[in-house]
């Protein structure tokens, strides 16, 4: 048996290999490797990122897709389909289709091999013959799509299994009474994205991109996979732990349950079993963590978990997971201002504003390496915390946070814009919401509630943000107060740099270029004091640039040397802000994005601008409390 997650993961991997390698004698690998790359081209001339020579067109981002709920019974439907773009007034699934799409990336990215655009008018249609082997008749078979933007319609072998609205959700749809004899499955999928011209959540997507708006994204942008469960099986679990009682809360939903059906939750501290309880499968249970090792930026220790559904003490169901002890809260200070505290004791939070987009990918990295490399050097420049910037991003990214001990404050993603925008904390009653359209609310009520469903086991989140700088902010006391009872053990940026309402736990200040901070003596007494966005210095570097011209930064400069004295002095400025009161900071931004090139990597990731040593030097200080 296997307990670590990874280790669980590559244990599947190296078996699908070697059930390849048996069945094809190694020889089809190849031949299917070199025809894949034959139908594919990078699409477009715009820069790279190095890991777009790695890009596998037979089996892209191959990964496990999600690390916290592992089966090993699953096929990964990545690579190339064929596509389509048509008039939206056309329905009928097309009989003939225009060339082949590398999935999971957007059509507009140049990893699609496609570079196209579709816009409102139009409907964009995939279709691939997937092979499911060996369907087992007691199962069913679930369609697993880790994004798609924005509706999407599936059809399987003809006949409509599902839609879903949402471009940053994940979603499911059982296929199982759709499927035909054998084991080769028809899959068509209909794609229509409005990008800003609909109401719905769409983040900095624009038809035309310009400054601090990109490139639309259209259609499946993480991994679309299959998996086979039994007819009665886990659909999801629910971590929460409690460190001040040493306690983690447990709970599952289980599809199609059966009177007297149980769980049993495993708890595991590496290949030592802690704690084994059985309850009822509708039940929540706490497991007693004793001496709970606490997970922190400097310690993100995960414990290992398994999860199994009984039926008259047979294991029908089990998927194996994992969860951390930690603590994210509000507390006063000597002076009587609230900081954040994690696990009981104040930790200033620093990191950059990440939007997580990629020159070729677009929303989705090229591979599994390279997201990991953007975790992997914030937190080699002494960052302890990322702000996921109005997106969303594949569940192993969340796993890696949690893997690095990385903080994360995740965005809702906007839409619906155009209110006022206050740019200082308002005096109380002044701030105005948007009055969105009874259509409006239902899209972004259903998002943020998957979204913050989906996310909820990650342990890396410690703060949610509903609104970001008065984009489509409305109803934010009720918006606010949902979020907090959604998920009372994390804390709430109501409105990061928006219009202040007197909810949620911090006061939310946007401050270009240098940092500065929200009065202490006026919001400090029942908020924590933050500074969401500051910095966005920008450098220029030629040949790594999206465009030749337009390139722009808050303030601008020729040379690394230049901007590391501009910077230092900043980080110099922030040391006396965090002892008048200051929480945590946000810097703009982890890499340059477009036209905008105020990041500490270029887009490409192909330079650091500024030498990781000497930020990591700059960064420690700000941690010694």
């Amino acid at each position: 048996m296997f307990f670590n997650v990874f280790e669980y993961i590559n244990e599947f991997k190296k078996i699908e290999m070697m059930k390849k390698i048996i069945s094809f004698l190694g020889f089809a690998l190849v031949t299917t490797a070199l025809f894949a790359q034959d139908e594919w081209r990078i699409a477009g001339g715009k820069i790279a990122s190095p890991w777009a020579d790695s890009v596998n067109p037979a089996k892209p981002l191959n990964e496990y897709p999600r690390p916290q709920m592992v089966r090993p019974n699953w096929t990964n439907l990545n690579g190339l389909w064929q596509y389509t773009i048509i008039p939206k007034s056309q329905e009928a699934i097309p009989a003939a289709y225009s060339g082949k799409i590398l999935v999971p990336f957007a059509v507009e990215s140049a990893l699609s091999g496609v570079g196209k655009t579709v816009g409102k008018d139009s409907v964009l249609w995939y279709q691939q013959t997937i092979s499911i082997p060996s369907i087992n008749k007691k199962n069913n078979v679930l369609l697993h799509f880790g994004a798609v933007d924005w509706q999407a319609d599936i059809y399987v072998n003809g006949v409509h299994a599902g839609m879903h609205q949402g471009g940053f959700d994940p979603f499911t749809i059982d296929i199982t009474s759709a499927l035909k004899k054998g084991t080769k499955q028809n899959i068509a999928i209909r794609v229509w994205d409005p990008t800003d011209e609909g109401p719905q959540p769409r983040g900095k997507q624009v038809k035309k991109p310009e400054g601090i708006w990109y490139t639309p994204v259209t259609g499946i942008w993480q991994t679309v996979w299959a998996e086979q469960v039994p007819k009665s099986f886990i659909a999801e679990t629910k971590q929460t732990p409690d460190v001040d009682k040493q306690l983690l809360s447990i709970s599952a939903t289980v599809k199609n349950m059966l009177p007297g059906d149980q769980l049993k939750a495993t708890a595991w501290d590496g290949d030592t079993k802690i704690i084994e309880k059985l309850f009822n499968a509708d039940a929540k249970e706490m497991l007693p963590i004793a001496n709970a090792k606490l997970w922190s930026p400097s310690n993100p220790f995960l414990y290992n978990l398994t999860v199994s559904l009984l039926r008259n003490g047979k294991v029908v169901d089990e998927v194996k997971s994992y969860f951390a002890m930690r603590k994210i809260s509000l507390a006063a200070d000597a002076q009587g201002i609230q900081r954040l505290m994690l696990n009981n004791k104040f930790v200033f939070q620093y990191g950059p504003l990440d939007q997580g987009w990629w020159p070729d990918g677009l929303y989705t990295p090229p591979t599994e390496a390279a997201m990991k490399f953007d975790v992997d050097q914030l937190k080699a420049m002494g960052f302890n915390m990322i702000r996921k910037h109005i997106k969303v991003e594949p569940a192993s990214y969340y796993y890696h946070c949690d893997k690095e001990g990385m903080l994360l404050w995740q965005d809702m993603p906007s839409g619906d814009l155009g209110n006022h925008w206050e740019s200082r904390p308002a005096i109380i009653g002044r701030a105005t919401d948007k009055n969105r359209s009874a259509e409006s609310e239902a899209y972004y009520r259903k998002e943020w509630d998957a979204i913050i469903n989906s996310l909820y086991n990650f342990p890396c989140i410690v703060v949610w943000t509903p609104f970001n700088e008065a984009w489509g902010q409305f109803k934010t006391a009720e918006i606010t107060k949902w979020t907090k009872e959604r998920d009372p053990s994390r804390l709430v940026n109501s409105a990061s740099g928006g219009n202040f309402y007197p909810v949620g736990d911090m006061v939310d200040l946007h401050n270009y270029p240098d940092p500065a901070m929200p009065d202490p003596e006026l919001y400090g007494a029942k908020r924590a004091i933050v500074l969401g966005e500051f910095g966005g210095l920008g450098l220029p570097v030629e040949g790594h640039n999206w465009q030749n011209d337009k390139n722009w930064g808050y303030q601008s400069f020729k040379n690394s040397q230049e901007l590391l004295a501009r910077y230092s002095g900043m980080m110099s400025r922030m040391q006396e802000l965090i002892k008048l009161g200051l929480s945590a900071a946000v810097y703009t931004q982890t890499t340059d994005v477009e036209g905008e090139v105020n990041g500490f990597m270029t887009y490409d990731r192909k330079v650091i601008k500024m030498p990781v040593d000497s930020l990591k030097a700059l960064h420690l200080p700000l941690y010694k409390n």
